[in-house]
């Protein structure tokens, strides 16, 4: 499906309308999608699949593949800025960020179209290594995996779209509007990337939040009138 390219042709669309870290619910979730409306959106997600499984069962792929902030602080293993984002630890890990990225990246894509889902996703992606590299770029024995800040920015592109649509966590499934999820899961990664110890990369997940939120306004800056104007609607 293509999408309606003039604003008031998108409004009409719109109103017909989601690591083991990050595992979100979309309520209101767009009809079901096709290889055909959201190609990369699909390619991706195979793409890592095949690359998480590959790295579960060929031994010295997932240590090839593994992002190591400490190597690509001194110019080396800088494919891992990529490969890193596709592997994952274990098959729950896998399936709880494939899971988010389900309730998202594909109604995400109809709106934005592939080129621009491309932009977001990688966009995300490459913002959310930043505070790993920033931080443990002098620890040889760090290193860190998965698609969780990604799909943080697939996540929250989404909610710049549709800021009314209702979401929720997966292990508590209490919808709210998005444009009060978001804020409160910023401030939760914040708080625990600084005081909890659960080996979990929350700066991934909220540098990918922001990084998804940055690259869809520069791609959409009127985007961001159009959040406040639902916001507004909605509270006033």
């Amino acid at each position: 499906m293509l999408v309606p390219s003039s604003p008031s042709k998108r409004a009409r669309y719109l109103r017909n309308r989601p690591s083991i870290e990050t595992h979100f619910i979309l309520y209101s979730r767009p009809r079901n999608s096709t290889m055909t409306d959201t190609p990369v959106a699909f390619f991706i997600m195979y793409l890592t699949i095949a690359a998480s499984l590959v790295a579960m069962f060929v031994p010295g792929f997932g240590d090839s593949a593994v992002y190591h902030p400490y190597s690509v602080a001194r110019g080396k293993r800088l494919h891992t800025l990529i490969t890193g984002n596709l592997i994952h630890g274990g098959f729950a890990h896998l399936a709880f960020n494939m899971l988010s990225y389900y309730f998202f990246a594909f109604p995400l894509e109809r709106v934005v179209g592939s080129v621009n889902f491309v932009l977001i996703y990688v966009c995300s992606m490459l913002v959310a290594d930043i505070p790993s590299l920033v931080t443990h770029r002098n620890h040889r024995h760090y290193r860190t995996l998965g698609a969780s800040g990604a799909v943080s920015g697939v996540v929250f592109s989404m909610i710049m779209y549709f800021p009314t649509a209702k979401m929720a966590l997966l292990f508590f499934p209490v919808p709210i509007p998005a444009f009060v999820f978001g804020p409160l899961y910023l401030l939760y990664s914040y708080y625990a990337a600084r005081s909890a110890g659960d080996n979990i990369n929350h700066d991934a997940h909220l540098w990918g939040a922001l990084g998804g939120i940055l690259c869809t306004l520069a791609l959409e800056p009127a985007q961001a009138l159009v959040f406040f104007s639902a916001v507004s609607q909605q509270v006033l």
